[in-house]
C-alpha cells in the first residue's frame, strides 16, 4: 500500500466535512506515517487549529514529555484525532461529528497499520471501543480490536488536557 497517496485520499475525505466547521482549518496528523504506535486524541484546540497540527498546546507539551518517559517523541509515533476540525466553543464533540468521523478514522488506522494504539480520553474510547461509561472502566487496560478487518492492539488512557485540570490522576 502507498501510504503517502493513501493519506492524500483520506485527506480530500476529510475536507469534504470542512462544510461543518466553518472556519476552523483541517488539523489532520504529525508524526511519522510508519509509527508503531498512532495515538488518537478528541479534536483540535485552539493552538492546534491556528497551527493546523495535533497536540501542540499546552496538553500536547504534557503529552510530549510523557512521551519522553517512555522514549518515544513525535518522531517516532503518530497522532491524530477522532474528530480533524475544532468545535466551537472548544467543547467536546457531539456523537453526531464523532459519527461523521467514525469511519474515516478507522480508513485512518488502517492505513498507518500501527503495532499499537493509544487512546487519550472518553472520547477517542467511544469512537474506537464504542465504550459509553467511566474511562476507569477501559483506562490501562489492553484490548484486541478488528478494524476494517485487522486486529490492532489498544491501550486506553486520560487525555492530557483532563490531567492538565487533575494533576493528581498522574499516575
Amino acid at each position: 500500500m502507498d501510504k503517502d497517496r493513501e493519506l492524500s485520499k483520506l485527506k480530500k475525505s476529510i475536507l469534504k466535512l470542512k462544510k461543518n466547521f466553518p472556519g476552523k482549518n483541517l488539523v489532520f496528523s504529525d508524526g511519522n506515517k510508519d509509527a508503531k504506535v498512532m495515538i488518537i486524541g478528541e479534536a483540535p484546540g485552539r493552538t492546534e487549529d491556528k497551527l493546523q497540527k495535533p497536540f501542540v498546546g499546552r496538553a500536547g507539551k504534557l503529552l510530549d514529555s510523557l512521551l519522553e518517559t517512555v522514549n518515544l517523541d513525535r518522531s517516532t509515533v503518530y497522532i491524530t484525532n477522532v474528530v480533524n476540525y475544532r468545535p466551537d466553543k472548544n467543547r467536546k464533540p457531539t456523537s453526531k461529528e464523532i459519527n461523521q468521523f467514525k469511519k474515516l478514522l478507522f480508513k485512518h488506522i488502517k492505513i498507518i497499520s500501527p503495532k499499537c494504539i493509544l487512546l487519550l480520553g472518553a472520547t477517542a474510547a467511544a469512537a474506537v471501543l464504542n465504550h459509553i461509561g467511566p474511562l476507569s472502566e477501559v483506562r490501562g487496560k489492553w484490548k484486541s480490536i478488528k478494524i476494517v478487518n485487522s486486529y490492532f492492539n489498544i491501550l486506553t488512557t486520560f487525555h492530557p488536557a483532563f490531567l492538565l485540570r487533575q494533576p493528581a490522576q498522574k499516575k
